[in-house]
């Protein structure tokens, strides 16, 4: 299983349940990499898509305890039921990708963490573990500079190195 994720230079995710930052290049990215694969989030991530729907051309699975069963995506009650329905995919298609909690929760479990790195500061309310003081995690790619809608990115990714099964 992998994160993918944009975080500003504080490691910040997220503002007022939304994106910090308006950048073309890493939207292009995030489809790219996730089109076709399944995509693991929280009820507030799901909340925040254009009227709370999921993600087209993807398997959308939703942590939700006391959420409704839905048709246009699946959703998990516990965190037991979430694990089993992860197992029935191939653990390299799988993305988490939201919200703070369930990056928190499930970054144990996941292999690689692609991050898009904001040159800036996005006054975030919402943080991810930074990845460069944990032991646990290597810089294993990190791309040139981008410069895309005023911003400078880079895409980087970390590779797990005590990976938790599931």
């Amino acid at each position: 299983m992998k994160a993918i994720l944009h975080a500003d230079k504080n490691w910040g995710i997220g503002k007022a349940n939304g994106l910090m930052f308006s950048i073309p290049e890493d939207m292009k990215f995030f489809r790219q990499t996730t089109t076709g694969n399944v995509v693991v989030m929280g009820s507030n991530t799901l909340r925040s898509f254009p009227g709370g729907r999921p993600l087209k051309n993807r398997t959308n699975i939703v942590l939700w305890p006391g959420g409704e069963k839905r048709d246009d995506c699946m959703v998990a009650g516990s965190l037991e039921e979430l694990f089993a329905e992860i197992k029935k995919y191939d653990t390299d298609k799988v993305f988490v990708i939201g919200g703070a909690m369930m990056y928190k929760t499930l970054l144990p479990y996941c292999e690689e963490v692609l991050v898009t790195k904001v040159d800036a500061e996005g006054d975030a309310d919402a943080f991810f573990e930074n990845l460069d003081k944990n032991p646990g995690f290597e810089l294993v790619r990190v791309s040139g500079p981008v410069e895309t809608n005023g911003y400078t990115i880079r895409f980087t990714a970390y590779k797990n190195k005590n990976v938790r099964q599931i």
